[in-house]
């Protein structure tokens, strides 16, 4: 009985240990596995540490704003899960909890001050507002999960049960209570080649608390046992080889790649999206400026217009005609205004901030746009569209080419940004590699047609007691006890969803061939449609630079020939609207050049994101240096 009672403290003792340790320390652990996983996979994949934490600090910029700008929100869920009042049973007391304030907060807020934030600003913005990029990390985070489970499934795996029953049995005349108290401890290991071995060791006591009615049994007898088990199991066929058995880990450690891959593709296209909605709010705020300075002129000539009107130099109509179009440049103002503040809205939607929110953007960043672009417009002026600046009538008209030698540093052959495209985008790497995914799973559900043959063998060593506190104790000994070995063999005689499993899974083969094709193709006319887009941008940028001058040009020469009274006022009228639309077509020329730059650089895959959400954009000198 002193072995019983030692075993039962060491079993309370073990449950106390590891049945009531605390859920906090099952989280940390749970992050721990998940986070060096993701560290491994980093140095493998990219030839460094990268650090990566589902934890966001809690002073991003959408909580800021909801709180330093008075914004309204529907409750503590808009301000994060730190806020969440903790429901009953709650796990954990500090957790979710405020997490450690940013080092850098970005941008910062100032009191009835609107926020201003330059491009660079809104990239890192976005990486720490975005719900989609929080999302994104997340699916890293649930795959290495994953993948720890399934490596879990090769190690030693320890199991525990602790049974303690009081029984009183009333059956005619005799009246009998018994305790019973058993307990099994054992270790299992599955190998890689489909072994698998589990050994145990169960212990049970019995013990009489009464008995009436029965003179054969005294009260206190008890009885003790304890069997030692140990069985192994081999597959021969179906579900044998290291191949088989560890797929599904093979499977979980891909999925790991393809999460990152997809990640880092993510950050590309996302960078892309900042960039071109926020070049597109700037390019739709000049617009309004455009509009507004084309409004004050139109006021300014429907003035003038009046007054010529009353010294009788012009008729009613031409007045007419300049109070019309300045009622349609109010209008237009009024318009580009509006969609000015949309897409501003849309853009802090890109970002998750709220739309409410006062934001404002860099103006100086389509500044430094125009100076970007004016060192290739200034040796392109000098020959294109000059070539045919004077003709002859009898002379044949040839018309001149785009001028390739002064094309932008990324306009690069197509055959080279093709190949840059293949050898560097990570979403194409996972496409191809769910071809080898569907390779494998041929593999094995071809495995699942073979038939079944397993060799078991067991030992039990000792004897368990009878059942009756009055039997006579028992112990483990090695030279007692049951040994067995077997064989099962089942004939795939039945394999009718095997069968068609493994037909399945040629037509997945199939499928993830031609998704492979499909994305060939696909990368192909991105990398096409992007070049042509680069060089269509770029003579647009020529083009509409010389209609800006050739406009501002016309609207000077008109004011002067209508002070000469050489001119109508709808002379005047139609230069000022030719020169607001060469403005807004500059700048969206400019705008649609520098996306244009940006979106090759993204589908070719030579676009680097770091952890905060900057790039590092492709230098072709740089690369052919290297």
């Amino acid at each position: 009985m002193k072995i019983c009672r030692n075993i039962l403290i060491f079993s309370i003792v073990l449950f106390v240990f590891t049945g009531c340790q605390k859920p906090e320390k099952h989280r940390l652990e749970a992050d721990e596995a998940a986070l060096k996983i993701i560290a491994q996979h980093n140095m493998t994949l990219f030839g460094m540490n990268r650090p990566m934490s589902i934890e966001r600090p809690s002073d991003i910029l959408r909580r800021r704003l909801f709180e330093g700008q008075g914004l309204p929100y529907v409750g503590p869920e808009s301000l994060g899960t730190d806020r969440l009042e903790k429901i009953e049973h709650w796990p954990e007391e500090n957790y979710p909890r405020a997490q450690d304030q940013l080092i850098d907060p970005v941008v910062m807020l100032e009191e009835g001050m609107p926020v201003k934030m330059t491009l660079i600003e809104a990239l890192q913005i976005g990486a720490q507002n975005s719900f989609d990029y929080q999302s994104m990390k997340e699916s890293i985070f649930e795959a290495a999960l994953d993948l720890d489970l399934e490596e879990d499934a090769f190690r030693p795996i320890l199991s525990g049960v602790f049974n303690s029953n009081v029984v009183k049995d009333k059956q005619l005349e005799t009246t009998r209570s018994t305790s019973s108290t058993t307990g099994d401890f054992g270790i299992s290991q599955q190998f890689e080649n489909g072994a698998s071995i589990t050994s145990a060791i169960a212990i049970d006591t019995a013990k009489l608390l009464a008995d009436r009615g029965n003179a054969t049994g005294n009260v206190g007898d008890s009885t003790f046992g304890s069997v030692g088990d140990l069985s192994i199991r081999i597959p021969l066929l179906r579900g044998s080889g290291r191949h088989i058995v560890t797929e599904p880990l093979t499977q979980a450690q891909r999925n790991v790649v393809y999460a990152m891959y997809e990640f880092e593709r993510f950050k590309k296209t996302f960078a892309v999206n900042v960039a071109s909605d926020y070049l597109g709010v700037l390019s739709q705020l000049d617009e309004v400026k455009n509009n507004e300075d084309n409004y004050r002129r139109l006021i300014a000539s429907a003035i003038r217009a009046r007054r010529r009107a009353d010294a009788g130099r012009l008729t009613e109509v031409e007045v007419d005609q300049a109070v019309q179009d300045e009622l349609r440049a109010r209008n237009n103002w009024i318009r580009a205004k509006e969609s000015y503040k949309s897409r501003l809205d849309s853009f802090k939607n890109l970002l998750n901030l709220p739309t409410d929110a006062q934001i404002e953007l860099d103006r100086s960043e389509l500044a430094g746009l125009s100076s970007r672009v004016e060192g290739f417009l200034a040796r392109m002026e000098e020959q294109s569209l000059s070539q045919n600046d004077v003709f002859s009538v009898e002379s044949e008209i040839v018309l001149a080419e785009p001028d390739m030698e002064n094309r932008g540093s990324l306009e690069i052959d197509e055959e080279k940004a093709i190949q840059l495209a293949f050898e560097n985008r990570l979403d194409l790497r996972v496409t191809v590699g769910r071809v080898y995914d569907s390779q494998r799973a041929i593999v094995v559900r071809a495995d699942d047609l073979r038939g079944e043959l397993t060799i078991e063998g067991g030992a039990q060593l000792g004897l368990s007691r009878s059942g009756s506190p009055t039997s006579k104790n028992t112990k483990a000994r090695v030279d007692v006890g049951v040994f067995s070995v077997g064989m099962t063999l089942d004939l795939p005689l039945e394999r009718t969803q095997e069968r068609n499993n493994y037909r399945k899974a040629y037509i997945d083969l199939e499928r993830a061939v031609r998704n492979v094709q499909e994305q060939e193709d696909r990368i192909k006319l991105d990398i096409r449609n992007n070049l042509r887009a680069l060089l269509e941008a770029r003579e647009s940028l020529l083009i509409q630079t010389k209609s800006v001058k050739l406009a501002e040009k016309r609207v000077r020469s008109v004011n002067m020939f209508l002070e000469a009274g050489r001119a109508a006022i709808r002379d005047l009228l139609e230069a000022q609207d030719s020169l607001l639309q060469a403005q807004n077509s500059l700048t969206s020329a400019m705008v649609s050049y520098r996306v244009a730059e940006l979106e090759l650089q993204r589908d070719m895959g030579v676009l680097q994101i770091n952890e905060k959400g900057l790039w590092t954009e492709y230098s072709p000198e740089v690369a052919k240096n290297e």
